[in-house]
């Protein structure tokens, strides 16, 4: 069985609130988009992990499709073993949850293959087990997100009269370095009403609360998003807290830009 997990974009990220827990509230919008890896499960006599394309750093005993396999097995003793194999294509550590959508569709693999009927809300339950936004790649649908970022509501949010540009600068910003540069509040206007303002009309309205610290400590990333911008794109934002830059222009107008070597560039639509 194969699946191929997609990455996500923020579109808008405010941190509104410190937690006792020690996390953070968030606002956001979680967009799927079409950049993907390939995940495969097959019956095997011990479970096994092997991965191909962007090298997966860590244990592979850590890796979240090996979490979210013992996860269920946990509970499922209908889980057997299997062998696992990610071709790596979505960037590492670049804000696009990449190693979350992975998780996720790996549960969601199991789910099917050992017909354990689990719904849509045990799903997502199981999922924000392994992370804050993998939740989000059970429904992978358009969604308004507080909390963890695990509280989705369903968003009527469609982009596909669009194209997306992702920039990602091979550049890694430490997620725990980037909380503690914020100090939290909740936005002045609800993301969940501006985000219904038409696409050109995001610009100064929508932001990212990471983009200060981390473009201050990266100059770098805030010439990516001048560069967007000046060659057409309607909005241009930082995803997550890094260091992909996302584009959205009008349909079929991306740019030829040409980028440093080492940048990775994704186009779709």
């Amino acid at each position: 069985m194969v699946v191929f997990p997609n990455c996500k974009i923020n579109l808008g990220l405010y941190v509104t609130n410190k937690r006792p827990d020690g996390f953070h509230d968030l606002e956001t919008v979680f967009y799927p988009v079409a950049v993907q890896d390939a995940l495969e499960i097959l019956s095997a006599p011990a479970l096994q992990f092997t991965s191909t394309g962007i090298e997966v750093p860590g244990n592979s005993a850590d890796n979240l499709c090996i979490r979210a396999f013992e996860l269920l097995q946990r509970d499922y003793p209908a889980v057997q073993p299997v062998q696992i194999h990610l071709h790596k294509h979505i960037p590492i550590g670049a804000g696009l949850g990449g190693g979350s959508a992975d998780a996720a569709f790996m549960l969601k693999l199991l789910d099917s293959k050992f017909q354990l009927g689990l719904s849509e809300e045990q799903l997502i339950g199981y999922a924000a087990q392994l992370g804050s936004d993998c939740a989000f790649f059970i429904p992978n649908k358009p969604c308004f997100a507080v909390g963890r970022g695990e509280i989705l509501t369903p968003l009527s949010l469609d982009l596909s009269g669009y194209s997306l540009l992702l920039i990602y600068p091979g550049l890694h910003v430490n997620t725990g370095w980037a909380f503690k540069q914020l100090t939290p509040a909740a936005p002045q206007r609800s993301l969940r009403e501006t985000i219904q303002l038409p696409v050109e009309e995001w610009k100064g309205v929508i932001g990212n609360d990471f983009e200060g610290p981390v473009f201050a400590a990266h100059p770098e990333l805030a010439a990516i998003k001048n560069r967007l911008y000046e060659s057409g794109a309607v909005y241009a934002t930082m995803s997550g807290s890094g260091s992909t830059m996302v584009g959205i222009y009008p349909k079929h107008t991306l740019p030829d830009i040409d980028w440093e070597s080492g940048y990775s560039v994704f186009r779709v639509g």
